[in-house]
């Protein structure tokens, strides 16, 4: 009786570890291996790349600089900087500005600076730059789309961290779809404020001259700002690109690319 007993006993024991391996099986076949989770470690450095530029290109008022040609005569000059919030301009002594220049800058030298944020986000009035009015509804477009890639940005970033933290692997298609649909939403932010700078000059076949707007002839240079927006978003696809190939299943690039065995002789 007794030995009927003890092995009604080892046999519960087997079952209980039999159950037991069979689960913790299942928890590894849910979770990331360690190749694709490194793997997805260095996408998402790339993507906080881009996050990073992505910020910095959107809190920053270097978007574009718009100068004032030099006048003879007088012993300062104009400048002025602007992004998607705040303008800034700027009184330049002559002296400083380098001699090959014609026109006044760049907007970094030391001089006198009246910095304002724009008056359609406090008033929802136009603000006038050099006798020339900004076209508030464009300007407004770029900042909201900007701001619409952060929070799709955001996310993206959320869905990874939930992949990496829990092992949700159908949240990397939909970091991939966030992080490559905010890159496109800076650079259509970018390309947007491109055309309220061109609003602004009044310019539509690229001549700046007086005879096309009121107010003193500027010239327009893009600055590093633009550039990080630009570089953000082209970062932030390359990242979604990345995700997106990793959420792929590994089988039918296995059936594509299958492994040749050697067979002994």
């Amino acid at each position: 009786m007794m030995m009927w007993s003890n092995f009604f006993m080892q046999e519960e024991d087997r079952r209980r570890a039999a159950r037991c391996r069979r689960r913790a099986q299942g928890q590894q076949k849910r979770g990331l291996t360690p190749e694709r989770e490194g793997k997805t470690k260095l996408a998402l450095l790339l993507a906080a790349v881009g996050a990073t530029l992505s910020v910095l290109s959107v809190g920053t008022e270097f978007w574009v600089e718009l100068n004032t040609y030099k006048a003879n005569g007088s012993a300062v000059c104009d400048a002025a900087h602007l992004g998607l919030w705040k303008v800034c301009t700027k009184r330049l002594w002559q002296a400083d500005v380098p001699a090959d220049r014609d026109t006044c800058g760049p907007a970094e030298l030391p001089g006198e600076a009246n910095c304002t944020y724009f008056k359609f986000f406090t008033t929802g009035e136009n603000t006038r730059i050099f006798q020339r009015t900004t076209k508030k509804e464009v300007n407004i477009a770029a900042a909201v789309i900007a701001v619409l890639g952060l929070v799709v940005m955001a996310l993206g970033c959320l869905c990874i961290i939930m992949v990496l933290s829990k092992g949700a692997e159908f949240l990397l298609r939909v970091g991939a779809v966030c992080f490559g649909l905010s890159g496109l939403l800076l650079l259509l932010s970018v390309e947007v404020f491109r055309h309220s700078v061109r609003a602004l000059l009044g310019d539509r076949d690229g001549d700046l001259g007086p005879e096309r707007a009121p107010g003193p002839r500027l010239a327009c240079e893009f600055s590093w700002s633009l550039g990080c927006g630009v570089a953000a978003g082209l970062i932030l696809l390359l990242g979604g690109s990345c995700f997106l190939l990793l959420s792929l299943p590994s089988r039918p690039w296995g059936s594509l690319c299958p492994k040749r065995t050697h067979t002994a002789a």
